[in-house]
């Protein structure tokens, strides 16, 4: 007699610290746009699984209910995609209108909603609706993967700096996998399963993240400790000196991992040493760093193409060299360069 106390226990709590964690995303500061997509698609799961949970033991719960986990489920595989986007572009280059185009998909499902709602019309939301939706699902979720392994190969997305790496993507990936899979094969098993494997994978995720906190903290005992000043005019030397001799930056794959073994330091206190005394982090320093180096080679006396610069510079791609340099120099650098022979800028 317990055992349904203890299924309803379990999948409601799970859909309550889902929205619990969302909220805490969302109002955590600072905020990425990765977090944010994080905290929508935890969002979506939870409604979808606290629909599961009443439709379970209350059946005769009202349709509306019904049309919002629907609604909720339909938005989970967009809103992966959208997290591991934002993950495998922390700067936004390519991924500024995202939430515009998962925001279309919300409209359009609250406008099918509004046409045919699910109290007038359950036939049209019955087995034919939930199989776009359930196969939709899984074709995002292949999207979202095929992202992941790209940025993985390019080595360029190593941290989208609130900690997410390649590990907690791809257990984000693996865990909506497992909740789809719960659904999709719910018809062998029992409904509830569905939203009991989204709760084993909230907790399991959790258990696992402080599991390698607390490893992480063992290993580099150094992480709650300041840099010295004299220390850190040092390593920064370094770091500056190892950039500008070797002019690693022209690498368009350079990590931070790869920069910290050349100086012989965990990535972790590098991560550190230029966030507590370079005021910056990783990237936009590196970025600097580029714009730099394709300032120098538009005031040369030979010019060179703007391919030419870019790729001389570091840049992956023609795209991501205007709009580093726009960011820094508030203007494209056939702009600068005009600018700079007009006599109107001097540096």
């Amino acid at each position: 007699m317990i055992a349904p106390y203890l299924l309803f226990f379990f999948a409601a709590l799970g859909a309550f610290n889902g929205l619990a964690l969302a909220a805490y995303l969302l109002l955590r500061r600072p905020a990425t746009p990765a977090q944010r997509w994080l905290a929508v698609l935890i969002l979506v799961i939870s409604i979808r699984t606290g629909k599961s949970v009443l439709f379970y033991f209350y059946p005769e719960i009202p349709r509306p209910i019904l049309q919002v986990g629907l609604t909720a489920c339909f938005l989970i595989g967009p809103c992966l995609l959208g997290f591991v986007r934002a993950w495998a572009d922390p700067v936004g280059e390519r991924t500024r209108m995202d939430g515009r185009w998962v925001a279309g998909l919300l409209a359009i499902a609250v406008g099918y909603g509004l046409i045919f709602p699910y109290a007038s019309h359950p036939e049209m939301w019955g087995r034919a609706l939930w199989g776009v939706i359930s196969y939709g699902w899984l074709a995002w979720m292949l999207l979202a993967l095929g992202v992941y392994l790209r940025a993985v190969r390019a080595e360029g997305a190593q941290a989208a700096g609130d900690g997410l790496d390649r590990g907690h993507v791809a257990a984000v990936i693996a865990g909506v996998a497992v909740v789809w899979l719960a659904y999709y094969t719910a018809g062998l098993t029992s409904y509830i399963v569905g939203a009991l494997s989204f709760s084993l994978v909230l907790y399991l995720g959790g258990i696992v993240l402080l599991a390698r906190r607390k490893a992480r903290v063992a290993a580099e005992p150094y992480q709650d400790r300041k840099i010295t000043p004299d220390q850190a005019q040092a390593d920064l030397q370094s770091l500056h000196r190892l950039m500008t001799e070797e002019a690693l930056y022209t690498d368009a794959r350079l990590s931070l991992a790869r920069v910290a073994r050349r100086l012989n330091m965990p990535p972790a206190r590098l991560s550190q040493l230029l966030n507590d005394n370079h005021k910056t982090a990783f990237k936009p320093y590196l970025m600097q760093l580029r714009v730099e180096a394709a300032k120098r080679l538009l005031c040369a006396p030979d010019p060179l193409g703007m391919e030419q610069v870019a790729e001389a510079s570091g840049f992956l791609s023609m795209s991501t060299f205007y709009s580093s340099f726009k960011k820094v120099e508030g203007m494209t650098p056939a702009a600068w360069r005009q600018a700079r022979q007009a006599g109107g800028i001097d540096s």
